[in-house]
């Protein structure tokens, strides 16, 4: 899922975005190729396989993936909300300890790993971006976690979790207004759902409750800052 606005040109489409066909296979061989093994500076417990602040990757590929059909590599990067949410979790693991989890919009795997070491049951991560499953089967062993995943758009459904965790998710009017009748009627049947936010244009105005705040090292290049301030909420609690 998106997350923001990178800086910059891109560049020159490469010969391997040019000729990739993509499949696990070549998903795992791009991802080797322009990642790194990096733990995320406010969750240095989890590694990740993420491009470096220094890397071309988003300049290059936010064009060349595009023209094959490839949505930008929002799982490579550990993006402000995601961090936060997993800070939280892997700090009061009580929230999903014995319970089955649902990370939505789940990128690299960073929250639904966190998840998975606070002691959850089962974690179930989402993403309808085709590289994901690759990138979070290879950051879950990583990290010796098992995570299921889910790649279609599940806005609307109920598999009976007992938490969903959502990382950076309201940076779009159009999304938002989507998962906003949904997380109500999650928490309606009595769902908990926590929401990692670095103030994204499109949060409700009402019906949070504030949890934690974190000040999170975040890549400059698409967050346009070196920290972002970055809350955890909890959907349909006490009003803001």
């Amino acid at each position: 899922m998106g997350r923001g606005l990178p800086h910059g040109r891109p560049r020159a489409r490469s010969h391997e975005a040019r000729s990739m066909k993509l499949t696990a296979r070549t998903a795992e061989t791009f991802i080797r190729a322009n990642t790194g093994l990096i733990r995320p500076p406010h969750v240095p417990e989890i590694a990740l396989h993420l491009a470096d602040e220094a890397h071309d990757l988003w300049q290059r590929t936010e064009e060349e993936l595009a023209e094959i059909g490839l949505p930008p590599p929002f799982w490579a990067f550990a993006w402000a909300g995601g961090q936060g949410l997993a800070r939280h979790i892997l700090d009061h693991p009580e929230i999903v300890r014995d319970k089955s989890v649902l990370d939505f919009a789940s990128g690299s795997g960073l929250v639904a790993i966190a998840a998975a070491k606070a002691g959850a049951t089962s974690v179930m991560a989402c993403d309808i971006d085709p590289f994901c499953e690759t990138a979070i089967n290879l950051n879950a062993a990583a990290n010796g976690v098992s995570i299921a995943f889910d790649g279609s758009d599940l806005v609307g459904t109920d598999g009976d979790w007992d938490v969903i965790l959502a990382g950076d998710v309201f940076y779009e009017k159009p999304f938002a207004e989507r998962l906003v009748p949904w997380f109500a009627a999650l928490r309606a049947r009595g769902a908990d759902i926590l929401v990692g936010d670095p103030g994204r244009s499109y949060l409700p105005k009402s019906g949070l409750e504030k949890l934690a705040v974190y000040e999170v090292p975040v890549t400059r290049a698409l967050e346009d800052a070196e920290v972002k301030r970055t809350t955890v909420w909890r959907f349909g609690g006490t009003a803001i």
